[in-house]
């Protein structure tokens, strides 16, 4: 009997690894953060009603995001 897991298991083990090398990657913090940005965005806009004011936290919430990634990646160079 052979130990090597079937063709379709390897498949969608190959596929599932695939998604989160691409959308994960080497930084989980800024999937998470992208996640988090699309659901404050969704609930600002269909709770609170606000479309305007969801167009304008969009941006603001990607570049925090991308400044604290950043950040967080110098200092990380800074310890090595």
């Amino acid at each position: 009997m052979s130990t090597q897991p079937s063709w379709p298991v390897r498949v969608l083990k190959g596929f599932g690894m695939f998604w989160w090398d691409f959308l994960v990657g080497d930084t989980p913090e800024l999937f998470l953060a992208a996640v988090l940005t699309i659901v404050i965005i969704d609930l600002v806009s269909r709770v609170g009603h606000h479309n305007a004011a969801a167009v304008w936290l969009l941006p603001i919430l990607a570049v925090l995001a991308l400044s604290v990634s950043v950040l967080r990646a110098v200092s990380k160079g800074k310890r090595k």
